[in-house]
């Protein structure tokens, strides 16, 4: 019998293959000076590889998304690993493959897509934008493909891309908008490229988490039944005392 962590793990490796090859692929092909290309091909690939793998994997592609499930306890810790090293070697892999494929003035012009900090941006700075979006990106991931009350579950793949689009239109010109560990670490490492390489690790991990424990303790956790009492407390059974005027 073929292994459910295995397959699981398969399709997390595929999502996370396409997204460095053709979002990093993207920022060489335009000369990284074609913002909307740049996050259309980044929200694209997410649309179309969450919507045709979410249903096996959960469609992460992301080690800051494993990181939130984890913590919210939503993933086990055996296949939250075999995610991790999924996303890493298909991000080398992809990076190691464009970097093969494509002309090597316009891979080094790029750092093969490596994010970076944007003129006047500080370290500082581009850690905080990293945290912010990637707490939207992990907040919709959460709101649209985790919660089982939200009404928009079966076009979550097409609400996480457009996510990830409007983040890189906002934070692309300041740190590439990469909100992904594994986005950052395949063209650094083939192009080796590490400047404020910690940038790209901290800040989507730490966006991740908050978005994913705030969401799970403020909507995901069991509710506590509302408190019910005599007429003279306020507290009435919900609904009591109403008229439908």
């Amino acid at each position: 019998m073929r292994s459910a962590v295995l397959q699981r793990s398969f399709a997390e490796f595929v999502g996370a293959f396409a997204l460095i090859f053709v979002g990093a692929g993207s920022i060489v092909a335009t000369g990284g000076s074609n913002l909307t290309a740049i996050a259309l091909a980044h929200g694209l690939v997410i649309a179309v590889m969450a919507s045709a793998v979410g249903h096996i994997s959960g469609g992460h592609f992301n080690p800051a998304v494993t990181l939130g499930f984890l913590l919210a306890r939503r993933i086990d810790g055996r296949i939250a690993v075999a995610y991790w090293v999924a996303q890493f070697t298909a991000a080398t892999l992809a990076a190691l493959l464009l970097r093969g494929l494509v002309p090597k003035a316009q891979a080094d012009a790029v750092k093969l897509g490596a994010p970076g900090l944007g003129p006047g941006t500080s370290a500082g700075q581009g850690l905080a934008i990293e945290i912010v979006l990637t707490f939207f990106l992990v907040w919709v991931i959460f709101a649209t493909a985790a919660d089982p009350r939200g009404a928009f579950g079966s076009i979550a793949g097409l609400a996480i891309g457009f996510t990830i689009t409007l983040d890189i239109f906002m934070g692309g010109p300041y740190t590439g908008a990469a909100m992904n560990p594994a986005r950052a670490f395949g063209p650094e490492l083939v192009q080796n490229v590490w400047s404020n390489a910690w940038v790209w690790y901290l800040g989507p991990l730490i966006g991740g988490a908050l978005a994913a424990l705030a969401y799970e303790w403020l909507y995901l956790r069991p509710v506590e039944p509302e408190p019910v009492g005599p007429p003279e407390t306020g507290v009435e059974e919900p609904g009591a005392g109403r008229s439908a005027a």
